[in-house]
């Protein structure tokens, strides 16, 4: 009787699990992060070479062009745009755009420009002879040099605002008083010079900062500003300007404050003389 075969034992079931990825070992995704890379760093040295290509004047006239509120800016400010206050400096040129020309950088003319009152030539041809003169004045001395730095000269809708502003080493008056200092009576002089020779109204505004007056001293901030102001108004009629010259003389205590975000600071101590147009 033959013998059976014996029975093999079953083979066992293997599964393989395939997994299908797509664009490589690991995805798409970094070449989307590498071209964001590469795409910044174009723009970073293109930049560089914009920096690089400029002049001082051509970077400030980019920034100004994407700063649609400049003006509103400058007309509200009492100071240079590079310096401490933010406006123009009195000694700053302008990037002209012909030869003979002179003006701000709001408003160009040509020097030689002798339109009529409807055209306002003549008026703006007065207020620049006036700013020019008032510039060449205060480099004549040491002294006026010294003194310009707090001399700022802002164009406004109304005319050209010369503020002279106090700082923790100048002060256009004795503390408290209406008294004008030595310093402040020399920079007086020098705008009575400039504006004195062609006509136009005058306006003086007075301000102060908000410290407030000790208790039992009579007098307050609104009258301080206003009596400043007045004492201005004098002493640029003793030093030859024509009394029938000023328009308007005004007094508003803290109220308009040049460093807002410090009532104190005493560069909100100043006098501001409108030359109009």
């Amino acid at each position: 009787m033959a013998s059976k075969k014996p029975k093999e034992a079953p083979k066992p079931i293997i599964v393989k699990k395939v997994t299908v990825v797509a664009g490589g070992h690991h995805g798409g995704a970094w070449k989307v992060a590498y071209a964001d890379f590469v795409t910044a760093m174009m723009a970073f040295f293109l930049l560089l070479w914009i920096v690089g290509a400029t002049t001082e004047k051509q970077r400030k006239g980019i920034a100004d062009y994407f700063s649609p509120t400049l003006v509103k800016t400058k007309q509200g400010s009492a100071g240079s745009g590079n310096g401490l206050l933010g406006g123009s400096s009195l000694t700053e040129k302008d990037n002209l755009p012909h030869a003979g020309g002179t003006g701000t950088k709001t408003i160009t003319v040509p020097r030689d420009t002798t339109g009529g009152n409807r055209e306002g030539g003549t008026k703006i041809k007065r207020v620049s002879r006036a700013k020019e003169a008032l510039s060449r004045k205060l480099q004549s001395t040491e002294a006026l040099r010294r003194l310009a730095k707090n001399l700022r000269m802002v164009d406004t809708t109304e005319g050209v605002r010369i503020d002279m502003v106090d700082d923790a080493d100048f002060s256009m008056f004795r503390l408290g008083t209406t008294i004008l200092t030595p310093q402040a009576l020399e920079l007086l002089t020098a705008i009575s010079e400039a504006v004195g020779p062609d006509g136009g109204a005058l306006t003086i505004r007075g301000h102060t900062d908000a410290i407030p007056y000790r208790d039992g001293v009579p007098g307050n901030n609104w009258s301080l500003s206003a009596g400043r102001a007045e004492a201005t108004r004098q002493q640029l009629i003793r030093d030859g300007v024509p009394a029938d010259r000023f328009k308007r003389i005004e007094g508003v205590a803290d109220q308009e404050l040049l460093i807002p975000q410090d009532p104190h600071d005493p560069r909100n101590r100043r006098i501001s003389i409108t030359l109009a147009n």
